[in-house]
């Protein structure tokens, strides 16, 4: 019987399904393992399965953005799923890794991340507290309004 830290009794909690592992849509892998870290590559914001097209400052809003990078974190938790087999394994979510599509003045990419941090802290509580950057760029693989990778450690 799993124990009350189960992150799948979470998700589950959570009303989340993990995708599937996503097909890679350039020359690259999903993740790389090297150690007991997993580096885990960009993942775009999808909306019914296709690119979350947008830009924050200009048709998205903050509230909007973050929603986004929220969806994000469930695709970015798949992929980890895949790479290692079992996300209990997970000791700690290490860095993520946010790019925001905005504008120019748009200066809320830290609360659009929000959405992809608050969700990691939900499922692995303070295994999932990590570092972090969010940066404002000019555009995104595919217009997509937000794009976010990121580093864990693992047993």
């Amino acid at each position: 019987m799993a124990n009350s830290n189960d992150v799948y009794d979470k998700l589950k909690s959570l009303g989340i399904t993990l995708p599937p592992l996503a097909t890679p849509a350039a020359a690259y892998v999903p993740f790389v393992r090297s150690g007991n870290l997993v580096f885990v590559s960009g993942h775009i914001a999808k909306r019914d399965g296709k690119p979350w097209v947008g830009q924050l400052g200009r048709n998205v809003d903050t509230a909007t953005g973050k929603l986004a990078a929220r969806a994000i974190a469930v695709d970015l938790l798949g992929t980890l799923h895949a790479a290692v087999g079992d996300l209990n394994k997970i000791e700690r979510i290490v860095k993520v890794m946010s790019l925001v599509n905005s504008t120019a003045e748009f200066t809320e990419q830290h609360l659009v991340t929000n959405g992809c941090s608050e969700l990691l802290g939900e499922v692995f509580g303070a295994k999932g507290a990590h570092a972090r950057s969010a940066f404002g760029v000019a555009q995104i693989p595919l217009g997509a309004c937000v794009e976010i990778e990121l580093i864990a450690q693992v047993a």
